[in-house]
C-alpha cells in the first residue's frame, strides 16, 4: 500500500493541467511577446491563465497577478520589491514563524542595515495582533506575516493584521500558499496589498506561482530585461507551466466548497486518533487551522535513537510518506525552529513530524496510517503503553 500524505510539500498535477500543458507544448508554443500570430497565440494562453489565478482570490483584475517561478520568488519579490524603493533602509515587521522564502531574504536585509521586527506567536503559533500594534514604527515600511504556517497548520488573523497595518499606512504581504484553494481568500475584502501563491500546492505544477500586487502599490523588480509581466519580472514565461497554473487555479476555485469540509473532517478523524497515542502532542491551533493539516510533536525525542525524521523514515519503509520538521545539517540533527519559537524544549522540537492531506486522501488511508504509527511507536518506544489512561 502506497499512501502520501505529504501535500503541504507538493500535490500531483493534476490531468487537467497535464492535458492543456500537452496542448501548448504541441500547438501553442510560441514566445508571448512576439507579435505574429505564434506569438498572439501563447500570449493569449499567459493572459487566460492571468484571468484564472486572479478568480482564485477574487482580484478585481488580472492585470495584478504576476507570474513568477513559484512562491518563493513571489515572496522575494514582495519584500525586495518594496526595500528596493528606498535609498535608506526602513523598518520591516515580520513574525518568528515565516517560511523561510521571507526570513532569509529579511535576514539579508538586515545585513544592508534594515531594522527588522520578529513578533513572538504564542504556544499555538498566533501573532497577537496587539504586539503588531506596539511595534509599528514611524518608519515601518512593510509587515510580512504568513497566511497559514506550512509546518503546524496554524492560520493567523489575516484581516486583524491587515487592519492595522493599514491603519499604519505601511503595506501588508502574507504568504498564502499553503492556504490558497484551501480556504477561501477574497483580496477585495481582505486587507492585504500583497500575496503569494504557488502552482504546485494546489495541484497545478511545480515552477509556477504568482504574486498578487494591489493595483496602486509600487515594486522594484528583481530580475529586468525585457519588461514581461508588466514589468516586474523580465523573462519569456513558462507559457505551459503557466497554463497548467491557470487550470489548477479555476478548479481549485470550483472545487472549493466541497473539498475542504471533506479535508476538515478527515484532519479531525485523524487527530481524534492519534490522541490515543502516548507521546505525541498535537502541534499549531486546534480551531484556526489550515483544512488538510495535522501536526505533532514528540514528547521524548531524543535525535538519536526517536525523533520526527526517525518516524519519517519508518513510515516511509511502510509506503506512507509524512515530513518531519527537524532538519538534518552536516549529520546532526537540528531541532525545528518553528517549535522553538512556540515555545517547545529543544527535545521535542526535535520530534515534529507533519499528515498533510488531499485529493486523493480517504478514511482509509487516515487509519492505516494511525495503526502503523502506532506499531513503529510500539517497536521503538515498548515501555509506553499504546492507549493513554
Amino acid at each position: 500500500m502506497q499512501i502520501y500524505l505529504d501535500y503541504s510539500a507538493t500535490t500531483p498535477t493534476r490531468k487537467e493541467a497535464i492535458a492543456v500543458m500537452q496542448t501548448i507544448l504541441t500547438q501553442q508554443w510560441g514566445n508571448p511577446s512576439s507579435l505574429h500570430e505564434w506569438g498572439q497565440r501563447a500570449a493569449t494562453v499567459v493572459e487566460q491563465a492571468r484571468v484564472q489565478v486572479a478568480g482564485l482570490i477574487n482580484a478585481a483584475t488580472s492585470e495584478s497577478i504576476v507570474f513568477t517561478s513559484g512562491g518563493t520568488e513571489a515572496d522575494n519579490l514582495a519584500i525586495m520589491g518594496v526595500a528596493r524603493l528606498y535609498a535608506v533602509p526602513q523598518h520591516l515587521i515580520i513574525s518568528n514563524v515565516e517560511h523561510s522564502a521571507i526570513s532569509e531574504t529579511v535576514r539579508l536585509l538586515e545585513m544592508w542595515g534594515w531594522e527588522v521586527t520578529r513578533l513572538s506567536v504564542d504556544v499555538k503559533g498566533r501573532v497577537n495582533p496587539l504586539d503588531l500594534k506596539a511595534a509599528l514604527r514611524h518608519n515601518t515600511v512593510l509587515v510580512s506575516i504568513i497566511y497559514g504556517q506550512s509546518e503546524v497548520g496554524t492560520v493567523q488573523p489575516i484581516e486583524k493584521l491587515g487592519k492595522i497595518v493599514r491603519s499604519h499606512g505601511a503595506l501588508f504581504h502574507t504568504d498564502a500558499v499553503q492556504a490558497a484553494g484551501r480556504l477561501p481568500i477574497d483580496v477585495q475584502q481582505l486587507p492585504v496589498d500583497l500575496l503569494s501563491l504557488s502552482s504546485h500546492k494546489i495541484y497545478g505544477p511545480q515552477g509556477a506561482g504568482a504574486l498578487y500586487v494591489r493595483p496602486g502599490v509600487e515594486l522594484l523588480p528583481l530580475i529586468n530585461g525585457g519588461g514581461q509581466e508588466m514589468g516586474l519580472r523580465s523573462g519569456t514565461q513558462a507559457v505551459p507551466i503557466i497554463a497548467g497554473f491557470g487550470v489548477a487555479a479555476e478548479l481549485a476555485a470550483q472545487e472549493l466548497a466541497t473539498e475542504t469540509p471533506r479535508l476538515i473532517e478527515l484532519r479531525d478523524r485523524a487527530f481524534a486518533q492519534l490522541a490515543e497515542i502516548p507521546g505525541l502532542i498535537p502541534t499549531g491551533d486546534s480551531c484556526d487551522r489550515l483544512p488538510h493539516h495535522i501536526s505533532m510533536c514528540l514528547e521524548n525525542a531524543d535525535g538519536k535513537k526517536l525523533s520526527g525524521k526517525t518516524l519519517v523514515r519508518q513510515l516511509n519503509l511502510a509506503g506512507i510518506g509524512i515530513s518531519a520538521g527537524a532538519a538534518c545539517h552536516s549529520g546532526k540533527l537540528s531541532p525545528s525552529p518553528i517549535l522553538l519559537a512556540m515555545g517547545y524544549s529543544e527535545k521535542a522540537a526535535l520530534g515534529g513530524i507533519r499528515i498533510t492531506l488531499g485529493r486523493d486522501t480517504t478514511a482509509a488511508d487516515i487509519d492505516w496510517t494511525v495503526m502503523v504509527l502506532k506499531q513503529v511507536l510500539q517497536r521503538l518506544t515498548p515501555d509506553l503503553s499504546l492507549v493513554k489512561r
